[in-house]
Protein backbone atom coordinates (compact mmCIF):
# COMPACT_ATOMS: atom_id res chain seq x y z
CA UNK A 1 0.00 0.00 0.00
CA UNK A 2 2.83 2.33 0.86
CA UNK A 3 4.50 1.62 -2.50
CA UNK A 4 1.32 2.63 -4.35
CA UNK A 5 1.22 5.98 -2.52
CA UNK A 6 4.88 6.59 -3.34
CA UNK A 7 4.31 5.75 -7.02
CA UNK A 8 1.24 7.99 -7.20
CA UNK A 9 3.15 10.86 -5.63
CA UNK A 10 6.04 10.34 -8.05
CA UNK A 11 3.73 10.26 -11.07
CA UNK A 12 1.96 13.39 -9.87
CA UNK A 13 5.25 15.21 -9.46
CA UNK A 14 6.33 14.21 -12.97
CA UNK A 15 3.01 15.34 -14.45
CA UNK A 16 3.26 18.72 -12.75
CA UNK A 17 6.85 19.11 -13.84
CA UNK A 18 6.09 18.31 -17.46
CA UNK A 19 3.11 20.63 -17.61
CA UNK A 20 5.16 23.46 -16.09
CA UNK A 21 7.85 23.10 -18.75
CA UNK A 22 5.58 24.44 -21.49
CA UNK A 23 5.87 28.23 -21.30
CA UNK A 24 3.39 30.13 -23.41
CA UNK A 25 4.39 33.34 -25.17
CA UNK A 26 1.73 35.96 -24.33
CA UNK A 27 2.23 37.83 -27.60
CA UNK A 28 1.87 34.67 -29.67
CA UNK A 29 -1.23 33.63 -27.72
CA UNK A 30 -2.82 37.06 -28.23
CA UNK A 31 -2.06 36.86 -31.95
CA UNK A 32 -3.68 33.39 -32.09
CA UNK A 33 -6.75 34.74 -30.30
CA UNK A 34 -7.02 37.66 -32.72
CA UNK A 35 -6.78 35.27 -35.66
CA UNK A 36 -9.48 33.03 -34.16
CA UNK A 37 -11.73 36.04 -33.60
CA UNK A 38 -11.22 37.27 -37.16
CA UNK A 39 -11.77 33.81 -38.65
CA UNK A 40 -15.08 33.25 -36.90
CA UNK A 41 -16.24 36.82 -37.59
CA UNK A 42 -16.03 36.03 -41.29
CA UNK A 43 -18.45 33.14 -40.75
CA UNK A 44 -22.12 33.50 -41.74
CA UNK A 45 -24.50 35.46 -39.52
CA UNK A 46 -26.02 33.62 -36.53
CA UNK A 47 -29.58 32.36 -36.50
CA UNK A 48 -32.32 34.95 -35.88
CA UNK A 49 -32.92 33.83 -32.26
CA UNK A 50 -29.22 33.88 -31.32
CA UNK A 51 -27.63 36.53 -29.10
CA UNK A 52 -26.44 39.57 -30.95
CA UNK A 53 -23.08 41.22 -30.57
CA UNK A 54 -23.11 44.47 -28.61
CA UNK A 55 -22.40 47.70 -30.42
CA UNK A 56 -18.69 48.44 -30.45
CA UNK A 57 -15.55 47.14 -32.02
CA UNK A 58 -15.53 43.49 -33.10
CA UNK A 59 -13.74 40.99 -30.81
CA UNK A 60 -10.77 40.64 -33.21
CA UNK A 61 -10.15 44.38 -33.05
CA UNK A 62 -10.42 44.32 -29.25
CA UNK A 63 -7.83 41.55 -29.01
CA UNK A 64 -5.56 43.47 -31.40
CA UNK A 65 -5.87 46.52 -29.13
CA UNK A 66 -5.09 44.39 -26.07
CA UNK A 67 -2.02 43.07 -27.91
CA UNK A 68 -0.92 46.62 -28.74
CA UNK A 69 -1.44 47.67 -25.11
CA UNK A 70 0.54 44.68 -23.86
CA UNK A 71 3.42 45.32 -26.28
CA UNK A 72 3.45 49.00 -25.27
CA UNK A 73 3.78 48.04 -21.61
CA UNK A 74 0.24 49.11 -20.73
CA UNK A 75 -0.43 45.89 -18.89
CA UNK A 76 -3.31 47.25 -16.84
CA UNK A 77 -5.14 48.38 -20.00
CA UNK A 78 -4.51 45.03 -21.71
CA UNK A 79 -5.85 43.10 -18.70
CA UNK A 80 -8.94 45.30 -18.53
CA UNK A 81 -9.65 44.93 -22.23
CA UNK A 82 -9.22 41.14 -22.11
CA UNK A 83 -11.44 40.81 -19.05
CA UNK A 84 -14.21 42.88 -20.66
CA UNK A 85 -13.98 40.83 -23.84
CA UNK A 86 -14.01 37.63 -21.82
CA UNK A 87 -17.31 38.67 -20.22
CA UNK A 88 -19.08 39.01 -23.57
CA UNK A 89 -21.67 36.26 -24.03
CA UNK A 90 -21.57 36.31 -27.85
CA UNK A 91 -18.20 34.59 -28.30
CA UNK A 92 -18.16 31.25 -30.09
CA UNK A 93 -16.58 28.28 -28.29
CA UNK A 94 -13.47 28.58 -30.50
CA UNK A 95 -13.17 32.29 -29.75
CA UNK A 96 -13.64 31.72 -26.03
CA UNK A 97 -10.96 28.98 -25.94
CA UNK A 98 -8.47 31.13 -27.84
CA UNK A 99 -9.22 34.06 -25.55
CA UNK A 100 -8.84 31.90 -22.41
CA UNK A 101 -5.44 30.66 -23.63
CA UNK A 102 -4.25 34.20 -24.29
CA UNK A 103 -5.50 35.47 -20.91
CA UNK A 104 -3.69 32.59 -19.19
CA UNK A 105 -0.43 33.33 -21.01
CA UNK A 106 -0.66 37.08 -20.36
CA UNK A 107 -1.50 36.64 -16.69
CA UNK A 108 1.31 34.11 -16.20
CA UNK A 109 3.78 36.64 -17.60
CA UNK A 110 2.28 39.50 -15.58
CA UNK A 111 2.38 37.50 -12.32
CA UNK A 112 6.02 36.62 -13.02
CA UNK A 113 6.88 40.28 -13.58
CA UNK A 114 4.91 41.32 -10.47
CA UNK A 115 6.89 38.86 -8.35
CA UNK A 116 10.05 40.56 -9.62
CA UNK A 117 8.68 43.94 -8.48
CA UNK A 118 7.56 45.51 -11.79
CA UNK A 119 5.14 48.31 -10.76
CA UNK A 120 3.14 48.06 -14.01
CA UNK A 121 2.66 44.33 -13.49
CA UNK A 122 1.66 44.85 -9.86
CA UNK A 123 -0.97 47.39 -10.94
CA UNK A 124 -2.21 44.97 -13.61
CA UNK A 125 -2.53 42.16 -11.04
CA UNK A 126 -4.50 44.45 -8.73
CA UNK A 127 -6.79 45.43 -11.61
CA UNK A 128 -7.27 41.80 -12.63
CA UNK A 129 -8.11 40.71 -9.10
CA UNK A 130 -10.45 43.67 -8.66
CA UNK A 131 -12.33 42.73 -11.83
CA UNK A 132 -12.46 39.05 -10.81
CA UNK A 133 -14.00 39.83 -7.42
CA UNK A 134 -16.42 42.47 -8.77
CA UNK A 135 -18.53 39.79 -10.49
Amino acid sequence: MKAICVHCALLSAIAVGLSACHKQDPTAELEKAAAAMAQTEAAPAPAPGAARAPAGPPPAQQVQQALADYKAGKMEDAVTRLQLLRAQPVLSPQQRMALQDSVAAVMTEIYTLAEKGDPRAIAAVKQYEKMQTAR
